[in-house]
């Protein structure tokens, strides 16, 4: 059994690899009657597009966004919604069929699951995916107006001054090397209410939603890893708590951060291709996405077990 779908009453499955034709997200269980236009998907897709600044992947893809289904006369139908973005910048002739397997990626791991895999650009296991997602997350956050999500890069390779960020990716690709970096992310505006205890918990959800994202490591809620180095009396802040509690939400920002590997694919260890340097500047929106898609689908399962009201 393969699992390509996430969430429970708001759903969606990616499909497609880094140098098919195309790829996608089917999103199900979304409500009707709510606006949307390719536009509205196509502003989240470009901040998160390779080749759009010096310091990420020159691989030139437009990423644009056609919805196939589930919208008619700019309104949802609540039937699966369809999302597909070809790709159109590919070069396979990097990846030849017979490639061995390259350190730090998931070649080996697909070749013992499967017994083959799609040697061009990573196949499934590419960051390539992650695009599908940022268009289903715009879908999500249809359904959660009343929430803001923000992320952003905090570090980059251990150093915290934004204006030195530039110059230490720069260095780091002329050397044949890439860049570990910490994305945080903030979600206001999110009612106390929303998530389970014990087996649906919101904090639990997210970051496993989180740790799925290519390069991902590590994810922390609140004070994190810090908390562990505190003494009782000194965590009791629920501001530490990064605004859940007992795994439902406290109508507190939640506040999250999410750990991303150096790429991989560096010429330091024979690896050819176009690949980004600091893989966490595209990730911050794929963050984004993730928690979107989380926030949705509890807000719907709040919703059915608790009613418009909120309260159970």
């Amino acid at each position: 059994m393969s699992v390509n779908s996430f969430g429970r009453l708001f759903r969606f499955v990616t499909w497609g690899e880094s140098h098919g034709a195309a790829i996608g997200a089917l999103v199900d269980g979304c409500p009707p009657g709510l606006a949307l236009a390719e536009a509205d998907i196509q502003n989240w897709l470009d901040l998160r597009r390779p080749g759009a600044s010096a310091l990420t992947s020159p691989r030139a893809e437009p990423d644009r966004v056609r919805i196939l289904s589930g919208v008619y006369r700019g309104r949802t139908t609540g039937t699966p919604i369809s999302l597909i973005i070809d790709n159109v910048d590919a070069r396979s002739g990097d990846y030849p069929a017979d490639a061995p397997n390259r350190a730090g990626h998931a070649d080996a791991a697909y070749d013992s699951k499967y017994g083959l895999r799609d040697p061009r650009g990573g196949g499934r296991a590419s960051a390539r995916e992650t695009a599908a997602r940022v268009a289903a997350g715009a879908v999500a956050r249809l359904v959660i107006p009343e929430v803001t999500i923000a992320a952003r890069v905090i570090e980059v390779g251990g150093n915290s001054a934004e204006e030195d960020w530039p110059g230490l990716i720069h260095s780091a690709r002329e050397a044949g090397s890439s860049l570990g970096a910490i994305v945080e992310c903030v979600a206001t505006g999110v009612p106390a209410g929303w998530g389970a205890p014990v087996y649906a918990r919101l904090d639990a959800e997210l970051a496993g939603a989180i740790m799925s994202i290519n390069a991902v490591k590590g994810v922390e809620l609140g004070a994190g890893f810090a908390a562990a180095r505190l003494r009782g009396e000194d965590n009791e802040d629920p501001a530490l708590a990064g605004g859940i509690t007992g795994g439902i939400a406290t109508g507190e920002p939640i506040v999250l951060r999410a750990a991303f590997k150096p790429t991989s694919s560096v010429p330091a260890l024979g690896v050819t291709g176009r690949h980004d340097p600091c893989v966490a500047l595209r990730g911050a929106p794929v963050v984004e996405a993730m928690s979107a898609l989380v926030l949705a689908d509890h807000k719907l399962l709040h919703r059915a077990q608790c009613g418009e009201s909120g309260t159970c």
